[in-house]
């Protein structure tokens, strides 16, 4: 899980790890890969009609700049425990929370940084409007987080507990 303070990146040692070991296979058999694709298709010929070619150095432009926000990311990292079952929402948290206190309105999400999304459960950003909203409520709180139209909407924190991955 993640929690962004200023330029640090607080990482469990699981979340570390994951994204370290994305980074060296993106750094070195990755980067071989594209390499072979390109000169694959620059061999094809005429480069200004290869879609191959193309679609290769494309790959690997988008490649590169994931390589950099890993870098800057694990650079800035800070390892640490997962948080506390406390009741308290924070960064690393499964999160539940009912609209304009409707339990039947609800809404369940992992509340990390966007590099630790996952298919499996929605991800809100503790820098999201929703996110800075309930962060650091209690369970049964009341929160409240502005709408991009700028109205507020209100929601109830119902339940708060570590992911569990």
């Amino acid at each position: 899980m993640t929690q962004t303070s200023d330029n640090v990146t607080w990482l469990t040692q699981e979340a570390y790890n994951q994204l370290k070991a994305e980074l060296e296979y993106l750094s070195g058999p990755a980067r071989t890969e594209i390499a072979s694709k390109i000169a694959a298709a620059r061999e094809e010929g005429d480069l200004r009609e290869n879609g191959g070619y193309h679609a290769a150095k494309e790959e690997q432009g988008k490649q590169e700049l994931r390589v950099r926000q890993l870098t800057q990311l694990l650079e800035h990292a800070k390892v640490g425990e997962a948080p506390a079952a406390d009741g308290m929402v924070a960064p690393g948290m499964v999160v539940t929370i009912a609209f304009d206190g409707d339990p039947d309105d609800t809404l369940t999400f992992l509340l990390a940084s966007r590099e630790y999304a996952s298919s499996d459960i929605e991800t809100y950003s503790p820098q999201s409007p929703l996110g800075t909203g309930v962060n650091g409520k209690k369970i049964g709180a009341d929160a409240q987080y502005e709408l991009p139209n700028g109205k507020l909407a209100s929601v109830k924190v119902l339940e708060a507990k570590p992911y569990q991955g």
